[in-house]
């Protein structure tokens, strides 16, 4: 008589018989199912809803939970093998959201998050009704003044008739919201749960990957969809003329450009509980660029203009970046390069995105860490049909934050419109991703994303300028603007000579006006030459409020007063050589005789002792006047 035990495992290629020891362990189990079926990466369960997993452990033995005849049911989670796309297996596996959207009832579920600190427009539009007003019909309502019918009654703000008829393409985040949540039972509430593409450390029921792997500390494989709603509604750049001081670099130099955006949120009427995005100033970080490419530095600085713009009330929301060649200079138009014959946006410029969406997280209380997806824009400037040059604003979707700061998603090298989802390797375990199209007959079929089309990634933002223009800054009509930061071109400099020249254009009664440049009051506020920065928060407050009493407050310290004396030396000395008064010249060093024998050939700078050559009328090192 056999002294083992035969038990079935149904598994999407169908039922395949297995024999072992009822003194045989579970991890023995799986080994024997492996080699049987040429499968990896799999749980067994003892249901065929998948409820009740046997795990892999050499301390249970087969004959304690099976008898011979059972039936196990196989589901495959992880693995390489060809067997793994088979379409029942993708089925069993498919993740249908960036998100796991759950309903759970008080417990030790999770829970949202209670202590967030939500975005001012967050925080109104959850106090707003959000339903969309209807006027009394005169045709179809038969009711008095006060009454409503079906067809005067307010509208939910995820009405999908309302949505169509207005051409709004997604919901807002919070009409979202509100649809999730309406008809909730009383005691329940909506949780947002970010995706996972990586495996839960601590798992102690088999070794480490890429050893072993179980469905308890595995990522769940992701199908991709088109995101239904955003964060962000609408771009509005507050004038044409911010956009325009960002294109001159281009129009000069042929080279594409990238800035970030800074400005605030705030509602937008057009979208039900919608969130616009206004921009206020584009502030450009060292790059290198060319025609065809464009190369971020590090920016030491980045944390300086962050601090002037909170002083401002203004935040990063976005960032933008050019795509322009001109096609006729003399008509003013530019080539067509993206479309939907070719791409939006490019797989690498996806994966920025997605990693400065991760850096500026969006703060919501509904999510269990405390954030979810990301109100961080971007803007590309590129020719449209009509050769003219054209914005297009995009957002990507919660999965593709996920997959980028996971570490999951690559572009590939031949295709700007391809991007490819890692393999696993012995370092990282990576979940299938797939992705849903129709084929030549129709069908709907689910494809592998290597290589994975980056439209399923994409969440279109509508870009603008307003028809009233708006100014948080300076309005420039004849009076040149201050340069803007790190163009190393000429006439782009910022230098001390920049900046005597445009404070020397102003008169003292329009100094509020003047100062109200967001490039200058960077300038000012990283200057090594005087302590400006520990002085000007009046300053940045008399610019936030447009309050010219507190600006002049401002001009009359000490400080103000001596970088004024500064400009109008360097006004004075500019139009060729300085002369000295008796005894100036020791003061720059040595004697008299000394430094008129060094003037021949050499100057010391007195404000930083730089030794300047002799043809020189401004220190070479920090621009002050000779």
């Amino acid at each position: 008589m056999s002294d083992k035990i035969l038990i079935r495992v149904q598994s999407a290629e169908g039922i395949k018989r297995i024999e072992i020891s009822p003194k045989s362990n579970l991890k023995q189990l799986y080994d024997s199912v492996q080699n049987a079926l040429k499968v990896d990466g799999f749980g067994l369960f003892m249901e065929r809803s998948f409820a009740t997993e046997l795990q892999a452990n050499g301390s249970q033995l087969v004959g304690s939970m099976l008898k011979h005849g059972d039936m196990l049911y196989l589901k495959q989670i992880a693995g390489t093998s060809s067997r793994r796309t088979s379409t029942t297996a993708i089925e069993n596996l498919s993740y249908n959201s960036a998100t796991k959207l759950s309903t759970e009832k008080l417990g030790n579920n999770p829970r949202p998050s209670i202590n967030v600190i939500e975005d001012e427009v967050d925080l109104q539009l959850l106090k707003s009704d959000g339903t969309i007003k209807r006027e009394r019909d005169s045709k179809l309502c038969h009711h008095n003044a006060n009454g409503r019918c079906v067809h005067c009654s307010p509208l939910e703000p995820y009405d999908e008739s309302y949505l169509k008829d207005h051409n709004i393409k997604h919901l807002s985040f919070h009409s979202y919201i509100r649809k999730q949540t309406s008809g909730m039972d009383h005691g329940k509430y909506f949780v947002f749960d970010d995706i996972n593409c990586r495996i839960k450390p601590g798992c102690r029921e088999h070794p480490p990957w890429p050893k072993g792997i179980c469905s308890k500390c595995q990522p769940s494989a992701i199908t991709l969809n088109r995101q239904t709603y955003r964060h962000v509604d609408n771009v509005m750049f507050e004038n044409t003329k911010i956009v325009e001081r960002f294109l001159n670099y281009w129009r000069t130099t042929g080279h594409q450009r990238m800035g970030f955006l800074y400005g605030t949120y705030e509602q937008h009427a057009d979208v039900p509980l919608g969130i616009r995005a206004k921009v206020a100033a584009i502030y450009e970080p060292p790059q290198e660029s060319s025609r065809d490419s464009i190369n971020i530095c590090p920016d030491e600085g980045a944390d300086e203009v962050d601090a002037v713009a909170k002083a401002l009330g203004l935040k990063k929301i976005g960032w933008i970046f050019t795509d322009l060649i001109t096609e006729d200079a003399s008509a003013g138009t530019v080539k067509q390069i993206r479309g939907i014959e070719t791409h939006f946006l490019t797989a690498q410029e996806c994966i920025s995105a997605g990693e400065l969406q991760n850096r500026h997280p969006n703060p919501c209380k509904y999510a269990t860490n405390g954030t979810f997806g990301s109100k961080f824009v971007t803007i590309c400037v590129t020719g449209d049909q009509t050769k003219q040059v054209h914005m297009e604003g995009y957002a990507v979707s919660a999965q593709c934050m996920a997959l980028v700061r996971d570490n999951c998603l690559i572009p590939t090298k031949d295709a700007p419109e391809l991007g490819y989802v890692r393999e696993s390797t012995d370092k990282q375990y990576v979940p299938d991703v797939f992705y849903k199209e129709k084929d030549q007959y129709g069908n709907e079929v689910q494809r592998l994303a290597r290589p994975l089309p980056v439209e399923y990634l994409l969440v279109d933002v509508p870009a603008s300028t307003p028809l009233q223009p708006q100014y948080t800054f300076t309005e420039y009509d004849k009076r040149q603007p201050f340069p803007i930061e790190n163009r190393y071109i000429d006439g782009h400099l910022q230098d001390f000579n920049a900046l005597s020249s445009y404070l020397s254009a102003w008169a003292e009664e329009d100094f509020l006006e003047a100062i109200s440049d967001f490039h200058l009051l960077i300038y000012l506020y990283k200057m090594d030459m005087l302590p400006l920065r520990q002085h000007m928060g009046p300053l940045l407050e008399a610019v936030r409020a447009k309050n010219p009493n507190k600006a002049a407050d401002f001009k009359g310290e000490e400080v103000w007063k001596l970088l004024e004396s500064l400009v109008q030396a360097s006004s004075t000395g500019s139009g060729g050589t300085t002369s000295y008064p008796s005894g100036a010249a020791t003061s720059a060093g040595g004697s008299g005789a000394d430094a008129m024998d060094l003037d021949a050939n050499t100057w010391t700078c007195s404000h930083c002792t730089f030794i300047n050559r002799g043809e020189l009328t401004s220190c070479e090192i920090c621009s002050l006047p000779r």
